[in-house]
């Protein structure tokens, strides 16, 4: 196949040839003869005349030929202590019995289920098996609030919900029911029925439209796989949106299919009958992508865990799950790897298990510091990879290709663009910059198989949020630049460029210095409004696991750091130390939200927040002038 270089060339001399070939790595119903159709853009359609099933893909066509004994899905739930193995024949038996389930309530081919689960194997059980009938499924974070559930119930229309009676988050029991009934009360649109997954932390009471799963399935019939067309969407998956109205971000059936088998090999090197820890949330893309369709569709075996990287019960617990599993490649967040930093600083646990078959570590979701890449590659002795893409691309733009070459890296850079992203940086007027020059992140049109071809019901806002900006090209919201080398860096979302005294300054380039201080363990710098200087940046820090240190000197010597290597003019003069940082469920620190509070704006709660108590905490801090 030729190193990166041929691959990527090939990729852009010839899109058609490259991707049809890519396609051959898949099962058609009705193969098809051309890749792209580009006749109504921007609404570009992969494989236009192809069908297929995406669950025949990722379970069936394993068992037709001769490895349905093999693992599928390792389920590790150390908040439960349980631990579950799915082989290819019993996952897809399952995933039938619960498509005639479906099936027998009313859902078809287009059709929407929401599925409202935590991570446990029945919520890949009803992706796949919606995906099997033909039907459309949007999977809702588990213990989502309410108002947010129904929202995304009234957007979808869903026929049916797929939901639980508990969830476990860290050592909290959350009872989903009741957020689940308070939500279809919120909703203009009411789903036909509910169908509940009984948990021994929490039963609930059922109604009379609720069906038990365990009875449902005791006696349902299995439905076979129904063809579609490669166009027809497999799922929708909500997005935080400006408006503060969710995004439903649309993912095909064909191109995802190909995208996502392509990329195993290619970019994470795991392919048949190897093993894929992806610690995520079947809640967010990256759960979709790599804990479910992707390692499946390539015959491997994928865990899903239901824990933490920290407290359930211990730093350790990511090693564990690699050794006794045998797993290849790990993939996560930073901010997985900065928490298990901060409680295990020397990381004595990774001591205490055989991680010799690891051979990879994968890093996305936000942007890899410099000084948590080499954290991790020093105490893993293995590529650490980081890796950039969004909910909106369904898979990776900007990659070290592990399964084609691995390129040196370069801390800070995600590497260089995957075959099918022409990845440019823009000025304020649509012009290319030079290289090593910040502007804007873009992706030229068409992108690539697999990333969204629209939003669900609103191609006018699809069009107006990511193509509006310039013309012929998909916006990013990410900010950055490609060095001379062609590697590409991603400094954070466009609105964290603040403007000091006429300067525009990247604050993850300030965060990159304060995690360079060995006392910290994680950081965020945002940009308040100033008189003077229109922004001053101000930072936040939390410390390492049993460090103590004097506060004056060390915001003294982290102000230090950032004047010797950003410049005077940065003017970071204001860094405090607090003990957490308000994220998101994914991870993602909630810069906006901190810096809209800082500014006196009465700035919503995202609804994605993992522990509002964190933020109730920092706003103090936060208003202080």
């Amino acid at each position: 196949m030729g190193g990166y270089e041929d691959v990527f060339r090939a990729s852009t001399e010839d899109p058609e040839g490259f991707w049809l070939g890519a396609a051959q790595a898949i099962d058609w119903h009705v193969a098809p003869t051309r890749a792209l159709d580009a006749s109504r853009p921007p609404f570009y359609r992969w494989f236009p005349d192809g069908e297929l099933n995406v669950c025949h893909n990722a379970l069936d066509r394993h068992v037709d030929a001769g490895r349905g004994g093999q693992a599928a899905l390792v389920y590790d739930s150390p908040v439960t202590g349980t631990q579950r193995t799915y082989t290819y024949e019993q996952l897809r038996d399952e995933v039938a019995r619960f498509a005639g389930v479906l099936a027998g309530l009313g859902v078809g081919r287009g059709d929407r289920v929401v599925i409202y689960l935590p991570m446990v194997p029945e919520a890949a059980i009803a992706m796949l098996a919606c995906a099997r009938i033909g039907a459309v499924h949007s999977v809702v974070f588990g213990g989502f609030a309410p108002k947010e559930l129904a929202v995304r119930i009234d957007d979808a229309a869903p026929t049916v919900v797929v939901s639980a009676s508990c969830g476990i988050e860290g050592k909290r029991v959350i009872e989903y029911k009741p957020l689940l009934d308070a939500a279809i009360e919120q909703a203009t649109h009411k789903p036909a029925k509910r169908v509940i997954l009984q948990r021994p932390q929490a039963e609930a009471a059922l109604g009379p439209d609720d069906v038990d799963w365990a009875a449902a399935m005791a006696s349902a019939t299995p439905a076979d796989c129904v063809p579609v067309r490669s166009t027809d969407p497999l799922y929708v998956l909500y997005t935080s949106g400006t408006t503060g109205k969710p995004k439903g971000v649309v993912r095909d059936s064909g191109g995802h299919a190909v995208a996502l088998r392509w990329s195993m090999p290619n970019v994470y090197d795991v392919d048949t009958g190897e093993t894929i820890f992806t610690a995520s949330d079947v809640g967010w893309v990256v759960g979709h992508s790599y804990i479910v369709y992707a390692p499946l569709l390539a015959g491997a075996t994928t865990v899903l865990y239901e824990g933490k990287p920290v407290g359930t019960p211990d730093a350790g617990q990511f090693w564990r799950v690699v050794a006794e599993h045998g797993v290849k490649s790990l993939f996560t967040a930073p901010t997985a790897f900065r928490a298990i930093k901060k409680e295990d600083p020397h990381g004595e646990y990774a001591q205490q298990y055989d991680l010799s078959g690891l051979r990879y570590l994968f890093l996305a979701g936000e942007r890899l510091d410099p000084e948590t890449y080499r954290w991790a590659a020093d105490l893993l002795g293995i590529p650490v990879i980081d890796h950039w893409w969004q909910t909106e691309t369904g898979w990776p733009i900007v990659a070290n290709p592990a399964g084609i070459e691995l390129l040196p890296t370069k801390p800070g850079s995600p590497t260089k663009p995957l075959p099918g992203w022409d990845v440019q940086v823009l000025d304020t007027s649509g012009k290319p910059v030079e290289p090593g020059t910040d502007g804007a992140i873009v992706v030229k049109l068409p992108m690539p198989p697999g990333s969204l071809p629209t939003l669900w019901n609103d191609d006018e806002r699809f069009v107006q949020s990511y193509l509006a900006a310039f013309d012929g090209y998909y916006l990013t919201g990410d900010g950055g630049r490609i060095d001379s080398d062609g590697y590409v860096y991603v400094m954070g979302r466009t609105d964290d460029v603040i403007n000091v005294a006429g300067h525009r300054l990247s604050t993850g380039g300030m965060e990159e210095v304060l995690a360079s201080h060995p006392d910290v363990a994680e950081c965020a710098v945002i940009g308040v409004a100033d008189v003077m200087k229109g922004q001053v940046p101000r930072g936040f820090v939390v410390l390492k696991a049993g460090v103590e240190r004097d506060e004056e000197q060390l915001r003294a010597e982290l102000v230090q750091l950032v004047r010797d290597q950003v410049g005077a003019v940065a003017s970071l003069k204001d860094v405090a130390v607090v003990p957490a940082l308000p994220k998101t469920r994914s991870g993602k620190i909630l810069r906006k939200t901190m810096r809209g509070i800082a500014d006196g704006v009465d700035e919503p709660v995202p609804s994605t927040i993992d522990d509002a108590t964190v933020l109730d905490a920092l706003r103090p801090v936060l208003r202080r002038s």
